[in-house]
């Protein structure tokens, strides 16, 4: 007996169905230490991103925007922390970050 086969609803399909540019996916990237530490020893780069950007729209965006080939994407939901200014707690608003392993015959150049 034939099953019913659905077809594959991909995990990181775009709820909104929005679409974006390769500029609009990348807000900045992250210059820290730590950061050039890592694009100096593991060709690792981070980036601030799009909070509703999947991996493949930042390796799309990466390769399009620094000409390079990507080799891995990965991304973090990064949690707003709680401040207080003065006498009122407020919180600083979430975020994504993504970190982009470049293949080892490319480079990025942020300064």
């Amino acid at each position: 007996m034939a099953k019913n086969k659905k077809k594959p609803v991909t995990k990181n399909a775009n709820k909104l169905g929005l679409t974006l540019e390769p500029h609009q996916v990348i807000v900045r990237p992250l210059v820290t230490e730590k950061g050039v530490h890592r694009a100096a020893r593991n060709n690792h780069y981070a980036f601030e991103i799009h909070p509703q950007a999947t991996k493949t729209d930042v390796r799309r965006a990466v390769e399009e925007l620094f000409d390079v080939v990507v080799d891995k994407v990965m991304t973090q939901n990064r949690v707003g922390k709680t401040r207080r200014y003065r006498h009122r707690a407020g919180v600083t608003r979430n975020w994504k970050k993504a970190i982009v392993k470049l293949n080892s015959e490319h480079r990025i150049d942020f300064f």
